[in-house]
């Protein structure tokens, strides 16, 4: 017997962390990681404060503060017109990542199938194979990332146990419209099959566009845990805050994960999201704030080498290279860090092996003298 034997054999360290050290190393201006330079909103952080002074320091809920379940509640039906019901179909989470892991742990056996799209955000896969699941990849095509809901539907089959969708999608920033959502209800519908949704972005989609939560639509909403982001929403991504909703048998299942994985999560900033969510302006006023960001981006590289197709949504902006070099995404990467100090994320780190695109990933939710910066660097290259 081999007691050091993995269950996780091909897993190393993740891209984050490798590229994240090598452009430390490198003084490199970082645009790869998914988080903001900048500081949140006052006066959530006077909340926080007020809260930790007002003696919330032990033990929340297991569930959560079930006024921060009431407002969540609200905040759903207003923007998708779905009720949950804050006492049996909300839980509170430390972090979005942590809400989709017991998802899969509390409901994928082995042998079970899990349909996954890639480009797939990291932690999906991992997950699965943990719990002894087995991956079906289904790959978005084309410069735009769309699926092709044909090749999709030719996987669906008996061990088919759940489903894991993302949009808006990191890494690409598509979204999907409500054809998307509605050909991806008529494909489900009549089976048992479930549904994972990673929203995590919700509120940051441009253009004038919206965001197709899984709780707009009847069928998927019924078979559907969502999971979703504080941190992504209010540039606290360190405090590891987030929250899922599903249908109350399903969440019966996910607390029986949730309460001996987690238990429960940071009371004071719990009780302080409670208030600062009764202002929707805090989380509605998103999509424009990095939209300004986005183009203020975007035009600043205008006169770059680089193809661009401005992002439908998250804080990530894909640039393409083709012009520029045939070297594979993850070699172009390095040498930006290496050669030019600029630091981004290689797309094929998300897909399958094959995978060749000449796509880089870049995060904008960062102050203008940092994106000027990268600005110009990239009109250098």
């Amino acid at each position: 017997m081999n007691i050091t034997e993995s269950k996780l054999p091909n897993i190393g360290t993740t891209i984050f962390t490798t590229i994240g050290q090598l452009a430390n190393a490198h003084n490199a201006v970082n645009l790869s990681q998914g988080f903001p330079n900048f500081e949140p909103d006052a006066r959530l952080l006077e909340l926080v404060d007020l809260a930790f002074k007002k003696g919330y320091n032990q033990y929340a809920p297991m569930q959560g503060v079930f006024a921060l379940r009431e407002i969540i509640s609200e905040k759903i039906e207003q923007l998708y017109g779905r009720y949950y019901h804050p006492e049996s179909e909300i839980i509170v989470t430390a972090g979005a990542t942590q809400a989709i892991f017991t998802t899969i742990s509390a409901f994928v056996h082995p042998g079970d199938e899990v349909v996954i799209i890639k480009p797939a955000y990291d932690s999906y896969e991992p997950a699965i194979e943990l719990f002894g699941g087995k991956v079906v990849p289904v790959d978005l095509e084309g410069a735009a990332f769309e699926m092709n809901w044909a090749k999709f539907k030719s996987v669906i089959g008996p061990k088919t146990k759940m489903v894991v969708i993302n949009t808006p999608h990191n890494p690409t920033g598509a979204i999907w419209s409500e054809s998307d959502m509605l050909q991806l209800q008529e494909i489900l519908k009549g089976s048992n099959i479930l549904l994972l949704s990673d929203e995590v972005y919700e509120h940051i989609v441009f253009d004038e566009k919206k965001h197709e939560s899984a709780a707009k639509y009847a069928d998927l909403a019924s078979r559907s845990i969502i999971c979703s982001s504080f941190g992504k929403t209010f540039h606290v991504t360190g405090w590891k805050m987030g929250y899922c909703v599903a249908p109350k048998s399903l969440m019966q299942e996910f607390q029986k994960v949730h309460q001996f994985n987690v238990f429960s999560v940071n009371h004071a900033i719990q009780i302080a999201l409670s208030e600062y969510l009764k202002h929707p302006e805090h989380y509605l006023s998103l999509g424009n704030f990095y939209q300004q960001k986005r183009d203020y981006f975007l035009n600043a590289i205008k006169g770059s080498r680089f193809r661009i197709a401005p992002t439908a949504g998250t804080y990530f902006q894909l640039l393409e290279y083709s012009d520029i070099t045939e070297e594979k995404d993850m070699d172009f990467a390095k040498r930006l860090i290496l050669e030019h100090k600029l630091a981004s994320i290689p797309i094929s780190v998300f897909c399958g092996a094959n995978y060749d695109q000449k796509f880089l990933r870049f995060c904008f939710a960062k102050t203008e003298n940092i994106l000027d910066q990268a600005a110009g660097i990239l009109n250098s290259i």
